[in-house]
């Protein structure tokens, strides 16, 4: 059965505000997050159906917090907490937040490449 963690991880992306460390886990990607400056992915989902995150994610918070908008309301999760977010959210989290996060390998890498291409637009503005 095929496992990672945030020490042996193979794919380490420090991207300034957050660094994250995954592994494609038979279809999946286990990503250790760790959040250098408050957060918020929202301006990055615009052009998605909706605006919004169209991925389901499952995980596990180390330290901090982190939040999901949808349906008009916030959920935070912090230290302790499981969850699982449906698609059709934005998110965001606080400067210090650790978390792990799974989602389906397929629909991430697409979500990530949009993001890439939305950020290049935003910085050209």
């Amino acid at each position: 059965m095929p496992k990672v963690s945030r020490e042996d991880a193979p794919n380490v992306e420090n991207q300034g505000p957050a660094v994250d460390r995954w592994a494609d886990l038979d279809g999946y990607r286990a990503e250790f997050v760790t959040i250098n400056v408050d957060s918020d992915l929202t301006p990055l989902l615009v052009g998605l159906p909706d605006d919004q995150c169209q991925c389901p994610h499952w995980g596990y918070v180390f330290t901090g917090r982190l939040w999901f908008r949808f349906d008009g309301r916030e959920e935070s999760y912090g230290p302790g907490d499981a969850f699982y977010v449906r698609p059709g959210h934005t998110a965001g989290a606080d400067a210090g937040a650790e978390f792990l996060v799974f989602a389906p390998s397929d629909k991430i890498a697409a979500l990530e490449a949009h993001m890439m291409k939305r950020a290049r637009q935003l910085q050209s503005a």
